[in-house]
């Protein structure tokens, strides 16, 4: 059901001497949090307060504020179109969610109703300045655009208001959730809500106004006040200081964008900045820390003024250099006839005379540290030109630019290499992430209700008791099993394994991997396996415990993706100075393009998001590295989908009984 009724427009019918005023956004935020602030500041008030927030997302800014009003009062309702998971409840307060359609979806209102006091606000948004305010261009990304919606409304604190305001707002509360009609009887009895208007009349004086405190409202609202004047004037003061700079520094980083060429980029922004500062000369050319020399490829020139394209700078015994890689930071000269660090430089005197430089500015273009090259501006006329403080900021801003657009069009040089990382790294990311949500999040939440029900139900029966008890411990179980999977690879990969290789007898590894699997707890009955392992059989060399892990996890990846009604078959023969160990199934198989990739961290043949069998897509990797470790192969194979599959890894055979014993002593 909606209503498109407004619930301002009902409040200005029924009491017409009623006069809207205007207010932004900014000072509705301020009264609510100050007629907030005031109901918690009360010990024994039990006011009414209902919310109404258009939608969930200004809703959700405040939840937390109504939980703890919710602590005052068990006359709590907030009112909000929802957006995710906004929805009836009684959880801490009553929650009402109303059809986005509705009239409330445009409108803002907070009544607050208690024994000593009573304040309501009741607004609708303009939706026709807000329309206009969209077409206007961004001024500055300093101000929060939010604060300036606009609303039309009422907000006072007589009684005979707010109680219209409540009783309106409670009538459309009965519409979405009729349940709450009994709780809703109590806040009319209470609070004499429904009452005739003569009982509140224009004459007659409050009996509660001697017992308000207005203290807390005055000086939250205030607070709140003074913030956004705060917030505003530092918002325009930030605008007047960097209008120029921001529109500079845009232009140019515009121009950048549209090209990944070095050579286009420095030419754009020679022109951009040359043309923006008004200079004669705007030369911006590459050099590094250690170069001697340079060669001026990119300028911008105004008429009349002697071209220096294709020039070779002298870096090696030029002061002006000299000084910005000592400080880090560019030269300004005002007057190149009087500063002593070009009137001294037989070489930058010529250069100065030559090209009719008479001030000169240096700017280097750094980039994490590293000297990338220099931007120049030439003033060539009379008088001289004073660098002032903007420019100077404007030149190092540009000159960052330039330092990113130089890095950038490096990086795009490798493309196809950075694109190849760009997608493991996204990859192993997105994996992690569902990876970690899901493996971890689930049984958290899970231990925690089962916990709760435990510590909050003492009188709970005994069978609940350990149904509980068996899912919390279910679920530890698998915490535990992803935590120690994400160590034992990290160990892994990062060579901190000691390997303690012994001969062994791959048999004895089988059964006891066989009766890890089988000692595990599952609902589900296990596809058949079966081993098929010659007698004569050598011995092989490795690490027994890592051994038995990787047969593990072999098999119990099989069981996961084999029905039950399926077989896995567990072989293994001899195989060039090493034995092969074979673990097929006849479950649901690989496609033959990600046979390469089943051993990835994180993979999953299903998909992090969409798989139906647990795990956390380490198993394989880890695999992968122990068999690596004593110096094996690992593989797989399959011929598609529902055509099961088969792990083939190998392990070194004991060549003779001396290495044996030798391999035994180590061991003790």
């Amino acid at each position: 059901m909606s209503i498109s009724t407004s619930v301002l427009s009902d409040l200005l019918k029924s009491l017409p001497y009623l006069r809207p005023q205007l207010y932004f956004k900014a000072s509705l935020t301020a009264l609510s949090h100050a007629m907030e602030d005031q109901v918690l500041a009360a010990t024994l008030a039990q006011p009414l307060v209902i919310a109404s927030f258009q939608r969930e997302r200004f809703y959700r800014q405040e939840a937390h504020r109504y939980q703890r009003l919710a602590l005052r009062s068990n006359q709590i309702y907030v009112l909000s179109a929802p957006e995710t998971d906004f929805i009836n409840s009684s959880e801490h307060y009553e929650k009402i969610a109303f059809e986005p359609d509705d009239g409330l979806s445009q409108e803002w209102h907070l009544v607050v109703i208690a024994d000593s006091y009573a304040t309501c606000l009741v607004c609708r948004e303009n939706l026709g300045s807000i329309a206009k305010n969209k077409q206007l261009p961004e001024v500055s990304p300093s101000l929060d655009m939010d604060t300036a919606r606009r609303f039309e409304g009422i907000w006072t604190s007589e009684r005979g208001v707010s109680l219209k305001a409540a009783e309106l707002l409670l009538e459309r509360i009965l519409v979405y959730r009729p349940e709450l009609a009994t709780k809703i009887k109590q806040a009319h009895q209470r609070f004499g809500i429904g009452q005739p208007r003569s009982y509140f009349g224009a004459e007659q004086i409050n009996e509660y106004a001697c017992d308000i405190d207005t203290d807390p409202f005055v000086q939250r609202l205030v607070t709140y006040l003074q913030a956004s004047q705060y917030k505003l004037h530092k918002a325009y003061r930030s605008i007047t200081a960097q209008a120029r700079k921001e529109r500079l520094v845009n232009s140019i980083s515009t121009a950048i964008r549209r090209s990944l060429d070095p050579h286009e980029v420095l030419q754009v922004a020679a022109q951009e900045l040359g043309q923006h500062l008004e200079a004669c000369r705007c030369l911006i050319y590459r050099a590094q820390a250690t170069d001697s020399q340079a060669i001026i490829e990119h300028e911008f020139l105004t008429a009349g003024v002697l071209s220096v394209r294709g020039q070779t700078w002298e870096l090696e015994n030029n002061s002006l250099f000299r000084d910005i890689m000592q400080q880090d930071e560019g030269v300004c000269v005002t007057d190149t006839l009087t500063d002593p660090r070009v009137t001294n430089s037989p070489g930058l005197s010529l250069i100065a005379k030559k090209f009719a430089i008479r001030s000169w500015l240096m700017e280097p273009v750094f980039y994490q540290g590293r000297l990338l090259g220099i931007v120049e501006l030439h003033y060539c006329q009379m008088p001289p030109h004073e660098c002032q403080p903007g420019e100077l900021d404007l030149v190092k801003a540009i000159a960052t630019q330039v330092g990113a657009a130089l890095i950038q069009a490096e990086a795009y040089a490798n493309l196809e290499e950075l694109n190849q990382q760009l997608e493991a790294l996204d990859r192993t990311r997105s994996n992690l992430i569902a990876i970690t949500g899901h493996e971890l999040r689930t049984p958290l939440s899970t231990i925690q209700v089962c916990l709760e029900s435990l510590a909050s139900e003492p009188d709970m029966p005994l069978e609940l008791q350990q149904v509980m008890l068996n899912t919390a411990l279910a679920d530890s179980e698998r915490m535990r099993k992803l935590v120690q999977d994400f160590l034992t690879l990290s160990n892994l990969e990062s060579g901190r394994v000691e390997w303690h290789p012994e001969s062994l007898s791959l048999q004895e590894c089988i059964d006891l991997s066989l009766s890890r699997i089988r000692s595990r707890s599952s609902t589900e009955k296990p596809p058949q396996i079966k081993t098929q392992i010659a007698q004569n059989l050598p011995l092989v060399r490795a690490d027994g415990d890592w051994l038995v892990e990787v047969l593990a996890k072999l098999i119990d990846n099989a069981c996961k993706f084999t029905p039950p009604e399926g077989e896995i078959t567990i072989k293994a023969r001899n195989s060039h100075q090493m034995v092969e160990v074979i673990v097929a199934d006849t479950g649901r198989g690989i496609e033959p393009n990600r046979l390469e990739v089943v051993f990835d961290r994180f993979y999953q043949e299903e998909g992090a998001l969409r798989r139906t069998t647990g795990g956390t897509g380490l198993g394989l990797a880890i695999c992968r590295q122990i068999v690596n470790g004593w110096g094996g192969e690992i593989w797989a194979k399959s011929s598609g989908k529902d055509q099961g599959s088969q792990f083939h890894f190998t392990i070194p055979i004991v060549h003779n009984s001396h290495e044996e014993k030798r391999t035994k002593v180590k061991s003790k």
